[in-house]
């Protein structure tokens, strides 16, 4: 993952400082699937495995800090490198292109009793783009000065 490239601002700095997260934290499974970056992490702050050990049992806000500021990495990592996004329902379906100013978003709303996550439904709109029964919908929106996810 290309986060570890510009880790060098170590969690030394945010250490009891770090309180809110711009993120939601990783789940056990998503920290255990990243188990080898955040070691690489942990290095960069210069705590080993014996350190972190310790540190698990003996300051645990600090390992909530660390914990949370690792998530935060990861998260603003893969949500800058996103450029398309979708997403189905039913009767409707967003389409977003992600750029570094702007977000666009395309949506097709269908008006018949017709259930687009089926296979039969998708079909049926690759086929029928036209249809009376299908609305279209266009728009974007400008980030504010720090993308807000």
């Amino acid at each position: 993952m290309g986060f570890f490239l510009f880790i060098n601002i170590t969690s030394v700095y945010f250490k009891n400082i770090y309180t809110s997260m711009k993120y939601r934290k990783l789940t056990k499974e998503q920290f255990e699937s990243l188990h080898k970056e955040f070691a690489q992490f942990l290095a960069t702050q210069k705590i080993d495995v014996d350190e972190w050990n310790k540190m698990k049992f003996q300051n645990s806000s600090l390992v909530e800090d660390e914990l949370n500021i690792f998530s935060d990495m990861v998260w603003e990592d893969v949500l800058n490198k996103v450029e398309y996004l979708e997403h189905f329902s039913q009767k409707s379906v967003n389409l977003f292109k992600c750029e570094k100013d702007a977000l666009y978003r395309i949506v097709i709303s269908i008006n018949k009793d017709i259930d687009l996550l089926s296979e039969q439904g998708y079909k049926w709109l690759l086929e029928h783009p036209k249809d009376k029964a299908i609305d279209y919908f266009k728009g974007s929106k400008v980030y504010s000065n720090e993308k807000k996810y």
